[in-house]
């Protein structure tokens, strides 16, 4: 017998298999301890690496379980979920098309084209039949091919769109995913079979269908689904922009690139930008708004955004100021701490309100205030410049809690406009491997941190969970709060976010804890191709403000 010794979650665990064993499954060890997590394990991360649950152990390591209550674990169970969502679709609807678009609340939204109409009857069948194929618990078996092999096999079951995008893969594995009769090519690890799917739901979401996967801490019920129907009509938007442009898969945005046809593609986009920038000014000025709010997660582009919509309401013959949140922070001693006993300056009682309201509602009489500076080497607030206002101006308000209703209570409803800014892009890597927005907007700010500030993407990277933290509990649940959503993402931006990002995350070592980060982004990354050519990138672009060259942010 041979003996491995593990470290799992720090504490030693010693197994013995036969000599002549090739090891032990990951999901075996798994097995033995799921008890003690409170998602359900889903992935593990062997030296910094990512492995799936079928992988094998033969030698002494360090093993980190991932669970659904991690995003990388999340993202597996999701991911499996779907593969089983499309095959009870095209065992019940011949010749149907699923399409998984973008998430929306605490799932996915999915489309699902046949030759009817599908409804709720249609959702209970789907549903039946996913759990029918969960309770078979078919194997989601693994297998690795060469990138012509890939090809070949998808071009001959009438695939080409996926068969033409693996042409663009830098490398030349691929991995093949066989789930009873469906074969597919998913990019990301997969669970190691269908039973490992305990929890999940089906709704019916307009034209489409809501999945919907165990909820953090509470592996056992459902994710609650909130309806958003102001963020369903920018996607909406979004996929008929899309449309216009020509451009809705990397395919279709690789060959713009590649025939040189991206500089139209270009200004189409700032275009359509510049024209809701205009409507949103126009709402602004007929509605005599005197407050503009501006909540946005990180790297979302809202200082762009901020001084176009100024450019705007002064063609509309105002006169609009900005005033910091920033400024009205509360002095270091009274800042309230996190459950980690640490400063807390996400929370919004970091924030002097009184003070703040005051200031705004003397504003807004036309009286004459002094607004504070706040001096972050010393942690105190102190006295700043004097200002008033006339009445044709506007006082533009951006930081992370701007439609939180606490944060201006005592101003009248009917003196505010709520501007949620967020990047919710509908170029997905083919119609069953999507890209969320959450992965666009950490690549934003991985350049824009190196470029501006001098930090590495290994710093970027690990504190990116914490930042996500703060955006979940200061900024996504007041989004439907706000008179108007307005999307920054630019359906061309990772062919030239590419070139600037990829230098740094394969800078990242084997060791860092970011390395599984950095591979998963460079994987997606890999199929677009690089739009080096920056000339057709106007100075007022929103991606401006990460890769430079912005003649409107400092």
């Amino acid at each position: 017998m041979k003996q491995l010794n593990l470290t799992i979650e720090d504490e030693e665990k010693k197994i013995l298999i036969e000599d002549n064993s090739t090891g032990i499954k990951l999901e075996d060890i798994a097995c033995e301890i799921e008890e003690n997590y409170t998602g359900y394990i889903a992935l593990a991360s062997i030296n910094n690496k990512l492995k799936e649950l079928t992988t094998l152990v033969s030698d002494d390591c360090n093993i980190k379980f991932l669970d659904t209550n991690n995003t990388d674990g999340y993202r597996v169970y999701s991911r499996s979920l779907t593969l089983v969502f499309i095959m009870a679709c095209e065992e019940l609807y011949e010749n149907c098309k699923v399409s998984i678009e973008h998430s929306l609340s605490n799932g996915l939204y999915c489309e699902v084209s046949t030759d009817t109409t599908l409804n709720e009857k249609d959702r209970e069948a789907i549903k039946l039949k996913m759990q029918e194929i969960i309770d078979e618990d078919y194997k989601i078996e693994k297998t690795i091919v060469t990138k012509k092999e890939a090809i070949n096999f998808f071009d001959k079951h009438n695939k080409k769109n996926k068969a033409e995008l693996l042409k663009y893969k830098e490398h030349d594995d691929i991995k093949i995913y066989k789930c009873n009769n469906h074969v597919e090519h998913f990019y990301g690890h997969m669970l190691p079979s269908t039973g490992y799917l305990k929890t999940f739901d089906v709704l019916k979401y307009g034209s489409g269908f809501i999945l919907l996967g165990p909820r953090e801490e509470e592996k056992f019920k459902v994710r609650e689904f909130i309806p958003q129907p102001k963020l369903s009509n920018i996607y909406l938007e979004m996929e008929n922009w899309s449309k216009l442009m020509g451009v809705d898969t990397v395919l279709s945005l690789n060959k713009i690139v590649e025939n040189g046809t991206y500089g139209e593609l270009i200004r189409i986009v700032e275009a359509l930008q510049e024209k809701k920038l205009g409507q949103i000014a126009d709402i602004i000025k007929q509605e005599n708004k005197r407050i503009i709010l501006i909540a946005a997660p990180s790297s979302s582009g809202k200082t762009s955004f901020a001084h176009r919509l100024s450019i705007h309401l002064k063609v509309n013959n105002l006169q609009p100021i900005s005033i910091s949140l920033d400024d009205y922070f509360v002095d270091r001693d009274k800042t309230p701490l996190d459950e980690f006993g640490n400063y807390d300056f996400e929370s919004i009682y970091a924030i002097n309100l009184d003070r703040f309201n005051k200031d705004l509602s003397d504003l807004l009489e036309g009286k004459e205030v002094t607004i504070p500076r706040f001096n972050f080497k010393k942690g105190i607030s102190e006295e700043g410049k004097k200002l008033k206002i006339e009445k044709n101006q506007p006082i533009i308000l951006e930081g992370i809690h701007g439609l939180n209703p606490i944060l201006t209570s005592s101003i009248p409803d009917k003196e505010k406009f709520k501007i949620y800014l967020s990047v919710l892009t509908q170029l997905n890597l083919d119609e069953h491997n999507r890209i969320p927005t959450t992965d666009l907007r950490l690549i934003r700010r991985i350049v824009r941190d190196n470029q501006f500030r001098g930090h590495n993407a290994t710093r970027t990277i690990l504190t990116w969970d914490s930042v996500r933290r703060g955006e979940k509990q200061n900024i996504f649940p007041y989004q439907e709060e706000s008179d108007m959503i307005f999307n920054s993402s630019c359906v061309y931006e990772l062919a030239i976010l590419k070139a600037y990002v990829k230098p740094l995350l394969e800078e990242i070592d084997s060791s860092s804890k970011a390395y599984s980060e950095a591979n998963r982004l460079l994987k997606f990354l890999q199929y677009f191709v690089e739009l080096k050519d920056t000339s057709d990138l106007p100075p007022t672009s929103i991606i401006r403000e990460f890769i430079g060259g912005s003649k409107i942010v400092d």
